[in-house]
């Protein structure tokens, strides 16, 4: 190797570096993302046993935790990170919000190591809830286990009542399921990585407001635009 390649090299190395930084950072949050679609399709190609299109359609907002797992033994527990996201005053939905959700194993599936969880948000007054800190399901707004299929519906008085809709999906078994006490918690650290952008709130993220759609995200959005778009009867 000549002198000049000598000097070169090190310039090369230093500039590839310095555009690997950028595309590395938010990573972690891109897959969960990424997980956060697949689940939701996968559940789609299931109709029968999916989340009713009705209940999709009227939702305020949904938020899908891929891979929970559990953490303890003698006292069990549950912790995963996920998305929020909000339906716009359009009808349209707006960018993930990232959360985590740490809760007890009650009324989570026996033995379960890794379950995805979804949450179906009938009204803005658990999402309000969420935007503000911490989010106890069950205790800040009444949950209950989701109908499933395409044709069930919301007939029970639990459910009549409840402000959120709880599932999950373990071992390819997709059923509604109780997260009573579950707490939900904005990820500061985890959206900051995602947008590429120190101190980005919730808010302005579920807002729009001068926040890019990165393509993970796009993909997310277009999902539930295809699945949960207009309000039924719109």
């Amino acid at each position: 190797m000549n002198r000049l390649s000598w000097v070169i090299a090190p310039v090369v190395v230093a500039v590839l570096l310095f555009i690997a930084g950028p595309l590395d950072a938010g990573s972690k949050e891109t897959e969960v993302v990424r997980n956060a679609v697949e689940v939701l399709e996968e559940i789609s190609a299931i109709p029968e046993k999916g989340i009713p299109p009705t209940l999709l359609q009227n939702a305020h907002g949904i938020a899908v935790v891929p891979g929970v797992i559990k953490v303890g033994f003698v006292v069990g527990g549950r912790h995963g990170r996920g998305v929020v996201l909000v339906r716009d005053e359009r009808g349209g939905w707006s960018n993930p919000v990232f959360i985590s959700l740490t809760g007890g194993s009650v009324g989570w599936q026996i033995g379960a190591q890794s379950t995805d969880v979804i949450l179906v948000f009938k009204s803005g007054k658990s999402i309000d809830g969420i935007m503000k800190g911490k989010f106890t399901v069950g205790a800040d707004a009444a949950v209950a286990a989701g109908p499933v299929g395409r044709s069930a519906s919301a007939s029970t008085d639990a459910q009549l009542k409840a402000e959120i809709y709880s599932y999950s999906r373990s071992r390819g078994l997709f059923a509604g399921v109780s997260v009573e006490g579950a707490a939900l918690q904005i990820d500061e650290d985890a959206n900051a990585a995602f947008y590429g952008k120190e101190g980005v709130r919730a808010g302005e993220i579920l807002k729009g407001e001068g926040i890019p759609s990165p393509p993970p995200a796009v993909r997310l959005k277009d999902f539930l635009a295809k699945h949960a778009g207009a309000k039924a009867g719109e």
